[in-house]
């Protein structure tokens, strides 16, 4: 075991009960002040630690980080690429320093003050520099789902789907953290028993339940990443929601595939948790029958045990847990999703964002979109304040979190929180 996830370690810092931020966690994110200047961060409890501040008091200088400054910057991208060794680094460095019997900040009181900040007042804001998006349709359950809505339960799975992870390239333009507000989109769409298209705003706009992961070191052209290398190029992960104009999909989408429907944006939560943090929790993926052919097979524990939620809170109301579920249920594991996208000798990026896909449990609740969870708008969600919803509506706040359960603590992720606004005139 990795010491930094030892369950026995505590923090001098205050760490409430069920905090997503003890010790054992220590995610990155990228944080702005008051007076805008933004700075790399983790965050412990309900404060976030300025990694900047003690990266200039040298505290990185018997690390592999020394002389580089890379948390000198406005993204984790410097820092991303250097690798698993450096990472591991700062990690043990950080955890060394916030231990319940390590004085070094704690009676510091002049760098406490500089260097631990109330998470309340700060401000966070994207984290990395994000250069190419990739969403993968991972799911068997939702891909199961979706199919038989629109093909029948004989012909859910497309032939291709259980050979392969499934996937298309997302707009990176587009992808947004968490708390900003996303508007609803306009396009064009083919009304049940219409000849022809029409253009205005979506009608059925909606949520996708997703988890992404960040490229750390590279990949060359020319060159694949095998699924036993890939956890090296993998930083962290975090909670992804891939809203989903389902109307204009339905009229786009062949034969190409997602274009306008998932264009408009995308949300993901501020901190980055790190494979080392989620290693506790790995676990055994769903068994794959057919076997998957060699360049795909993966083996060991190649998932984790990730529990995750959905809420939704129409504006002015309080909100109503939707949908629960478990980043363990997906049947592509993320090793093997970066495999498969770098077998032809495609180069993946530091900073490139790789997204599973909407995840779908077995049960009714776990389902991880509207389209799902109400059948097609057949079966009305009820929510707590009486109202009803088929998909989404102006107004309404999407909010998802997650967290791995531990003995007296979570590793968690956070939030990935968005409200829809009004179309804007076209």
């Amino acid at each position: 075991m990795d010491e930094t996830t030892d369950p026995e370690l505590t923090s001098w810092v205050d760490v409430p009960p069920g905090s997503h931020f003890p010790i054992q966690n220590l995610p990155f994110g990228v944080a702005a002040r008051s007076d805008g200047k933004h700075f790399i961060t983790s965050a412990i409890g309900n404060h976030v630690l300025d990694l900047s501040e003690l990266e200039r008091r040298g505290v990185f200088s018997t690390t592999p980080l020394a002389g580089k400054n890379v948390f000198q910057s406005a993204s984790l991208n410097q820092f991303m690429a250097l690798g698993r060794d450096s990472w591991k680094a700062v990690r043990a460095t950080v955890s060394h320093l916030l231990q319940a019997d390590n004085p070094a900040i704690r009676d510091n009181g002049e760098l406490r003050e500089s260097a631990l900040v109330s998470a309340s007042e700060v401000q966070m804001v994207m984290p990395v520099e994000i250069g190419d998006y990739t969403d993968f349709y991972s799911s068997k359950e939702h891909a199961t789902n979706v199919g038989t809505m629109f093909r029948g339960a004989d012909n859910a799975l497309m032939p291709n789907w259980l050979h392969l992870p499934v996937a298309y390239h997302g707009r990176a333009s587009s992808v947004v953290v968490s708390g900003t507000p996303i508007h609803r989109p306009s396009g064009q769409t083919l009304p049940e028993g219409a000849e022809a298209p029409q253009f205005g705003e979506s009608r059925v706009l909606d949520f996708e339940l997703e988890m992404g992961f960040f490229i750390g070191p590279p990949g060359e052209l020319g060159e694949p990443i095998s699924v036993s290398d890939a956890a090296d190029h993998i930083f962290g992960m975090v909670l992804v929601n891939d809203w989903s104009a389902r109307d204009i999909q339905k009229w786009e989408y062949q034969p190409l595939g997602p274009f306008l429907a998932k264009n408009f944006g995308t949300t993901i939560s501020p901190w980055i948790v790190t494979m080392e943090a989620l290693e506790p929790f790995s676990c055994a993926g769903p068994e794959q029958t057919p076997e998957p052919l060699p360049h795909l097979r993966s083996e060991g524990k190649r998932t984790f045990d990730i529990e995750l939620e959905v809420q939704l809170s129409p504006e002015g109301s309080d909100a109503t847990t939707i949908s629960r579920g478990n980043f363990n249920t997906l049947y592509w594991d993320i090793c093997q999703q970066l495999a498969h996208h770098t077998v032809t000798g495609c180069n993946v990026r530091t900073g490139d964002l790789l997204a599973s896909g909407t995840i779908s449990g077995s049960a009714p609740v776990s389902r991880g979109s509207m389209l799902e969870l109400t059948w097609m708008g057949k079966e009305p969600l009820k929510l707590s304040d009486g109202e009803e919803r088929k998909f989404l509506q102006d107004g309404d706040s999407v909010t998802m979190t997650g967290w791995c359960e531990g003995d007296g603590y979570r590793v968690g992720f956070g939030k990935c929180a968005g409200t829809i606004l009004p179309a804007n005139e076209v």
